[in-house]
C-alpha cells in the first residue's frame, strides 16, 4: 500500500483547511464550450476527459450569491453543526479522517472541520480527492491517505445528494477496494443536505440552496472539476485537475468560509436542538422515485439527462444544455438564482409538484 507519489499544492484554501490529493494538469487545454461538449458527452466521452468553460458571473448573479450567502448562513453553520456531531457519534475523533469529495464536498469538508476545531479543540486530518460517475474514487489519493494514516477512519463528505449516483459509486468503489486491500473503508456518505433521501449522515432531507452551488472554482479553491484522461494522464497516478489561479481576483472561496464559521457560536442550541429531533429515517432513495416519474412523465429515454435538486439543477444551468427547468411551485422562493439562470440562457421554466425536490434541470437531447 506504500505509495511515493506526492500530489500536487494547489487551490486558493490554506494548506490547514484541506490538502488537495490531485495532479495539477493546468499546462493542458482541455475546456470546451457547453454545445460541443455536450455533444461530445451524448456520444459516449466520458465528462471527465474534458472540462466545461468556467462560467463568469454577471454582476446582478454575484449580488445573488452574496444575499444568498448572507440569507443561509446560520442555516449551513446549522447543517454543517448537525452532520459534524454525527460523524463524530458514529466514528469517534482519535482517528478520524475527513475526506470530501472534490469539488463540491471540498468548502463542506473544511466547514465541518473549522466546527470540530472550535467545538472539541481538535484539529481532524482534511484531504479532498477525486471521485467520477462510472470510474469510482481515485485510489492513489485513498492509498496516499491509508499510507499517511494507517489507523486512519475515513469519513466522507459531498455538499448535496441528487439522483445518488454518487453515494452509489461511492459504495461500489469502497466495496471494490476493501476486497482488493482486505481494508475496512465505511460507505458511509455525510451531506449537508439529501433530497434524494440516499446519505446515512445528513444535515437536512430539505432541497435547500446551498450557495456554493451557485459558483464554480471562484468558491472551490479555484480548483477545476476533476479530470482523468488517460491520453495524457498515467493510470497509477492522482486525478488530475487545474488551478485557476488567474480567477484570484473573483475568488470568494475563503469569504465563503468565513461567513460560515462565524455563525458556528451563535447557532449552538439549534444544532443540538435538531439533532435530538433528528428523525431515525432510513434511507429510503425517495429522490430516485421523483427521477422514475420525471423520466415517464416527459418521455425521457436517457437518466442521466434528469438533474434533481438546486445544486444539481445549477450545475446544469451553468454547464450543460438544458431543455427546460422544473421548478416545485412550494419552494418558488427559494430558488432566485435559478430563475435569474434560466432566464439569462432563455431556458424554458415549468411548474412540476411531484417531486422531492425543489427543482429539477432536464438536459436537452442533441
Amino acid at each position: 500500500m506504500i505509495s511515493t507519489l506526492q500530489p500536487d499544492k494547489m487551490g486558493s484554501y490554506a494548506p490547514e483547511d484541506v490538502m488537495f490529493l490531485l495532479r495539477d494538469i493546468s499546462n493542458v487545454f482541455l475546456e470546451m464550450d457547453n454545445e460541443k461538449r455536450e455533444q461530445l458527452i451524448q456520444k459516449g466521452t466520458h465528462y471527465s476527459e474534458m472540462l466545461p468553460m468556467e462560467y463568469q458571473p454577471s454582476k446582478t448573479y454575484m449580488d445573488l450569491f452574496y444575499k444568498t450567502l448572507d440569507t443561509y448562513a446560520e442555516r449551513i453553520a446549522i447543517a454543517v453543526g448537525v452532520v459534524a456531531e454525527q460523524i463524530i457519534q458514529n466514528r469517534g475523533l482519535d482517528n478520524l479522517i475527513l475526506v470530501s469529495l472534490a469539488r463540491a464536498g471540498t468548502p463542506i469538508g473544511i466547514l465541518i472541520k473549522r466546527y470540530i476545531q472550535m467545538r472539541y479543540k481538535v484539529n481532524v486530518p482534511h484531504y479532498s480527492i477525486s471521485i467520477l460517475r462510472g470510474r469510482g474514487f481515485d485510489e492513489t489519493a485513498i492509498r496516499y491517505m491509508l499510507a499517511q494514516h494507517p489507523q486512519g477512519c475515513l469519513q466522507f463528505i459531498d455538499g448535496w445528494t441528487g439522483k445518488g449516483a454518487i453515494t452509489k459509486e461511492l459504495l461500489h468503489s469502497c466495496q471494490k477496494f476493501n476486497t482488493q486491500h482486505q481494508v475496512q473503508l465505511n460507505a458511509n456518505l455525510a451531506v449537508l443536505a439529501d433530497p434524494g433521501h440516499c446519505a446515512a449522515i445528513y444535515g437536512t432531507r430539505e432541497d435547500f440552496l446551498i450557495p456554493s452551488a451557485c459558483l464554480n472554482s471562484t468558491v472551490s479553491g479555484l480548483v477545476s472539476r476533476t479530470v482523468l484522461n488517460l491520453q495524457f494522464m498515467d493510470e497509477e497516478d492522482f486525478h488530475g485537475a487545474k488551478y485557476y489561479k488567474e480567477l484570484e481576483k473573483i475568488d470568494v472561496s475563503n469569504l465563503y468560509i468565513e461567513s460560515i464559521v462565524t455563525c458556528f457560536e451563535n447557532v449552538q442550541s439549534e444544532i443540538i436542538r435538531q439533532l435530538q429531533e433528528l428523525p431515525n429515517s432510513p434511507i429510503t432513495w425517495e429522490g430516485m422515485k421523483s427521477v422514475q416519474r420525471i423520466q415517464q412523465d416527459f418521455g425521457i429515454d436517457n437518466i442521466h439527462f434528469i438533474k434533481p435538486g438546486v445544486g444539481e439543477t445549477t450545475r446544469v444551468l451553468l454547464r450543460r444544455i438544458p431543455w427546460k427547468i422544473l421548478v416545485n411551485p412550494q419552494y418558488i422562493h427559494d430558488l432566485e438564482h435559478i430563475l435569474l439562470l434560466a432566464r439569462e440562457k432563455n431556458v424554458l421554466i415549468e411548474q412540476y409538484s411531484d417531486m422531492s425536490y425543489a427543482c429539477c434541470g432536464l438536459i436537452k437531447e442533441l
